[in-house]
């Protein structure tokens, strides 16, 4: 089936005066042998690692996958007849295999024309739970894995809106699900229904900062809507499918059990609602109850919170990011602002964490004060907890070591998050008797696996950590030569096995068992590479420096049969890129590029115009740094085109490109960047802009990472935004949007108006909307029009 794709253009280079009505097209043979091809499968492997489960789903999804009945409510959007999310991605096929054996078992009596996903494992881990989706609601299937058979034990009923529908218990004989209640009223369509009267709001005075979010509440229809969609039953389901009611009806967000299994905590949404925030800021009733179903104590009772204080360190007030002690039988842990959660006030202590023992007869006992913001807790099976505290602001990570026996603390980690150099890497973890995860820590000793990420490029790391001295030990570094290894998992210490991952540019990312003693690996995977016509594509990440000296890095492209050496012939250049904002230049700096990354075209770069003819500079740096008390923002625009002219400069010095044939694009934040640099410099032939924000007077209370308001800085609100500066832009440019984004600042209302506003000062622009495409683009039609429209706009462009 056709489907017709209204696209708005100016003419320019051959274009028309007019609107234009066409067909999907697609791309040429070349793009299309990339993009139109069979997707490996996805894997998932229990805590053991003993078994391994292949998930199977379409490249793509089509414009019939999202041609779906939809609602937009306080930030969900939801298919009203399947009851589950209507943007969510579904897997078609399974299949199964112990990890030592050489074949996958496909898994037998999986549902006609499956549509999978909320995929797990039992907590014994012999058995896979995943839900279907059907024409009319979401039902529950089980997989015995030694038999490799799939049966279904719930009927189309459950209500997956609020997330995953079910919580295993620990026996692994049955789950907690939700359930649509079983009288559910009807839902309202508000265009049939005259209103009652005007959408009244209020402000009460007090300051506020909060950001532009879409598919809010609406009006009366809309809360009444929101409360039906998300009221669910709470039942206990077993493995053959007996049903034993457990709560009544409710707006349930979040079900979970204690770790020995004798609580339950239920999260509860209540009202007031609001038309200004997203469901996350709803209040909320969180309520233990032990296993028969009586309320134990009502463990927090949050408020709407329509008001927050500016800066992204602040938070609100009360009882936050509330959970189960993962090392303890049945405590809570919590944290509460000792700022007023305004990171303005001054404060020598920002935080208090606090524990609770069930059944919260005694007060919660304080467990550790942060002077930074609280950002979370890991337990160990040791009798230790690390406790991680940040600063936005600095950029500022630290890290505790506690002792749980004498609550003596120590620093671990104090460093720049954005300093790549210094990670120390990640804990690595394992199952404790209440089948949680936690740090794996033994004997004294426990281990760190790191990204490695150096000045001399990237070697992957395993490092033993002395936990009474903090010194380490490098037990292993990775030096795959002509490929990139990925650290996964460490099997067992001792022995030193460990689970990687090893790819190069023209081989597909493939699991293998590694002895790190011996040397010896074995292939776990054999996925071949989907992209063979692009496996002679040139690939180098080069290194090269900015007019004030900060260090920039992209990864080049050049295409298979082009004569590096004569360089007679001088390519046309697209360079793809997003910005990053930094508080020093020496992180900004650094590279996290790796040229034995497997080369894997999507729509989302230029690599398919390898094919072309083209170079490509492939997510090239484009830092904006702000040091001490300087915003990076307050010199966006300068830096900006010192980014752009650096990278066009190192790929000129190499000899390859015609630099008057240059063509830059970006997505989101980076078609912001695309169109600033059209605007404010003359470096380029052309830009492709997908999915950005134009006028930043329409996100007035900050945007990306900036935490200022307009009304703080109004000239850089300003001068940052193309649509205040779109007389100034005369270079053609490809405008693209979903005509259905959700992400906060990029309306569709935001190309719509830029777009105007350049077509009636006679710019060369040309606007594409694609039909039912959220912020990112998922349907087959839709992905495969956009490359031919991009590439007919280059063509013209950059070649005739």
């Amino acid at each position: 089936m056709k489907i017709k794709l209204t696209i708005c253009l100016l003419a320019f280079l051959n274009f028309y005066d007019a609107q234009e009505n066409i067909t999907y097209q697609k791309p040429s043979a070349e793009i299309l042998k990339l993009a139109d091809y069979e997707r490996p499968p996805s894997v998932l492997m229990n805590s053991k690692k003993d078994w391994v489960v292949f998930t199977y789903r379409p490249t793509y999804k089509t414009l019939e996958d999202l041609n779906q009945q939809e609602m937009k409510l306080a930030g969900l959007r939801i298919n009203p007849v399947t009851n589950i999310s209507s943007s969510i991605t579904y897997s078609n096929n399974l299949k199964i295999r112990k990890i030592n054996d050489k074949n996958e078992t496909q898994v037998k009596n999986l549902p006609a024309n499956a549509k999978i996903t909320y995929i797990s494992f039992s907590p014994d881990e012999k058995k896979l739970v995943f839900t279907n989706t059907t024409s009319k609601g979401v039902e529950l299937w089980i997989v015995d894995m030694e038999t490799a058979s799939a049966k279904k034990i719930t009927n189309d009923n459950l209500n997956a809106n609020l997330g995953s529908p079910y919580v295993w218990y620990n026996d692994s004989q049955s789950l907690l699900i939700r359930t649509l209640p079983q009288n559910r009223p009807a839902l309202i369509d508000a265009s049939k229904d005259l209103p009652t009267g005007p959408i009244v709001s209020t402000a009460d005075g007090k300051v506020s900062q909060n950001r532009t979010y879409q598919d809010l509440l609406k009006n009366p229809q809309d809360e009444k809507n929101f409360e039906v969609l998300t009221a669910s039953e709470i039942y206990n389901v077993d493995l053959n499918g007996n049903l034993k009611k457990v709560k009544d009806q409710d707006m349930y967000s979040g079900l979970s059990f204690s770790p020995d299994g004798n609580y339950m905590m239920a999260v509860v949404i209540k009202k007031p609602f609001s038309y200004i925030v997203p469901l996350s800021r709803f209040p909320l009733t969180a309520t233990v109850y032990d296993m028969k179903g009586n309320a134990v104590k009502v463990v927090n009772d949050v408020p709407l919170n329509e008001i927050m204080p500016k800066g992204f360190s602040s938070v609100r007030e009360g009882k936050r990011s509330m959970g189960w002690r993962s090392d303890a039988p049945a405590t809570l842990l919590f944290a509460e602002a000792l700022d007023g959660g305004d990171q303005s006030k001054p404060a020598e202590y920002r935080d208090e964490i606090f524990t609770w023992e069930a059944p919260f007869t005694a007060a919660p006992k304080s467990f550790f004060k942060t002077k930074q913001r609280y950002e979370g807790v890991s337990w160990t099976n040791d009798h230790y907890a690390i406790v991680s505290e940040g600063w936005y602001d600095t950029r500022n990570t630290k890290s505790y070591l506690v002792d749980l026996n004498n609550g003596e603390s120590k620093v671990l980690d104090d460093r720049n998050y954005q300093d790549v150099y210094s990670d120390p890497g990640n804990f690595n973890t394992t199952k404790n008797q209440y089948g949680r995860y936690v740090i794996d820590m033994k004997g004294g000793k426990t281990y760190l696996i790191g990204d490695g990420f150096t000045k001399d490029g990237q070697h992957p790391f395993i490092d033993e950590m002395d936990v009474k001295s903090l010194k380490k030990k490098r037990l292993y570094t990775s030096n795959v030569k002509n490929g990139k290894e990925e650290i996964i998992d460490i099997l067992n210490p001792s022995k030193g096995e460990i689970l990687t991952t090893q790819q190069s540019p023209s081989l597909y990312p493939n699991y293998f068992k590694k002895n790190i003693k011996s040397n010896k690996t074995e292939a776990v995977t054999q996925f071949a590479n989907p992209f063979e016509s692009i496996k002679d594509v040139y690939k180098e990440v080069i290194t090269y420096k900015r007019n004030d000296g900060v260090t920039l890095t992209g990864t080049l492209y050049l295409p298979a049969n082009y004569d590096r050496k004569a360089k007679k012939e001088k390519l046309p250049l697209l360079i793809w890129a997003y910005p990053t904002e930094y508080k020093d230049k020496n992180t900004a700096g650094q590279n996290t590029q790796n040229p034995n990354d497997f080369t894997f075209p999507y729509y989302g770069s230029f690599v398919y115009w390898t094919t072309k003819g083209y170079a490509v500079l492939d997510d090239a740096a484009f830092p904006i740094i702000g040091e001490g008390k300087t915003e990076p923002n307050d010199t966006f625009i300068p830096q900006l085109v010192a980014n752009a002219e650096a990278a066009i400069n190192a790929v000129d010095q190499l000899g390859y490109i015609d630099k008057k044939k240059v063509a830059v694009g970006g997505h989101s934040y980076g078609a912001f960047m695309t169109a600033n640099l059209l605007t404010h410099s003359k470096l380029f032939a052309c830009g492709i802009a997908r999915s950005g924000a134009y006028n930043r007077t329409l996100t007035p209370f900050g945007f990306q990472s900036e935490q200022r308001n307009y009304w703080d800085i109004p000239e850089i609100y300003n001068t940052m935004s193309p649509f205040m500066n779109a007389d100034k832009m005369k270079t053609p440019m490809l405008l693209v949007h979903g005509d259905a984004d959700n992400n906060p600042g990029t309306f569709t209302l935001q190309t719509e108006r830029y777009f105007q506003a350049l077509k009636n000062l006679g710019a060369p622009v040309k606007m594409v909307l694609l039909p039912k495409e959220a912020h990112g683009y998922v349907a087959k039609e839709n992905i495969l029009h956009l490359l031919w429209e991009q590439d007919q706009f280059l063509e013209k462009c950059l070649k005739k």
